[in-house]
């Protein structure tokens, strides 16, 4: 009689009761299990960032002992087509090629700023105006190299670009060796990098651009092909 008075009845009580472990349940069994993931998945992120900055910021310019069939820089960093031209000067390589000219900059106006040899530039050095990323350089490089019959390519870009650049060539092709040419602009091998902001913006867009290179690397063709396709979409 008491519980009919008060409202309340087993019923009621039975509900109360299935909601809370219903409420239960999803705390330890769905929302409990997904925070810690996520923490996991930040930790990941932010320990796999430490370990990029601290290779790319290790990278030396390599004393390249034996010459290469070709060079190839990536425009868009300071010094690097500087760099590239003194590898050709020295006969590294038989060609230069530079992938990712601005299609409104020509040939003697390229030379004029960058400072190269014009004779050199005239006779040895190649120019691509089609590229728009790093994927179009990797692809643009690779159809050069095998144009030129060359199996040994030596190329050249910032330290901090070279991990995504030489992900995005050696998906576009095995069959070269392609070796690693960093430009260091600024001497970070002591650990201080994590002190300058700028410095640590552009390791981190650089960082997230890798990982993104690395998990299409990791795509069929197909869907590889769709999601570059993509971001030229974005970009333009």
């Amino acid at each position: 009689m008491r519980r009919k008075m008060d409202g309340v009845n087993d019923s009621d009580t039975g509900k109360e009761s299935r909601g809370e472990r219903l409420i239960s349940f999803v705390r330890t069994r769905v929302i409990l299990p997904l925070f810690l993931l996520c923490i996991l998945a930040l930790g990941l992120f932010i320990g796999g960032f430490i370990v990029f900055s601290d290779h790319v910021s290790m990278l030396e310019t390599p004393d390249l002992v034996e010459p290469a069939d070709g060079i190839v820089v990536l425009t868009g960093g300071f010094s690097r087509i500087e760099g590239a031209l003194e590898l050709l000067k020295n006969k590294r390589g038989e060609r230069l090629f530079i992938s990712g000219v601005h299609a409104s900059t020509n040939r003697n106006e390229l030379q004029r700023v960058t400072g190269g040899d014009a004779t050199l530039f005239e006779c040895c050095v190649d120019i691509d105006r089609s590229a728009l990323d790093t994927i179009g350089n990797a692809a643009e490089s690779v159809k050069w190299a095998n144009a030129n019959h060359y199996k040994r390519v030596i190329v050249v870009t910032n330290n901090y670009h070279i991990p995504r650049t030489m992900v995005e060539l050696r998906r576009a092709s095995q069959d070269i060796e392609f070796i690693p040419y960093p430009i260091v602009n600024s001497n970070l091998r002591d650990g201080d990098w994590i002190t300058r902001g700028l410095i640590v913006r552009v390791l981190f867009v650089e960082y997230v651009k890798y990982l993104g290179a690395v998990i299409r690397s990791e795509l069929p063709d197909s869907l590889s092909d769709a999601t570059a396709s993509l971001l030229h979409r974005i970009k333009g």
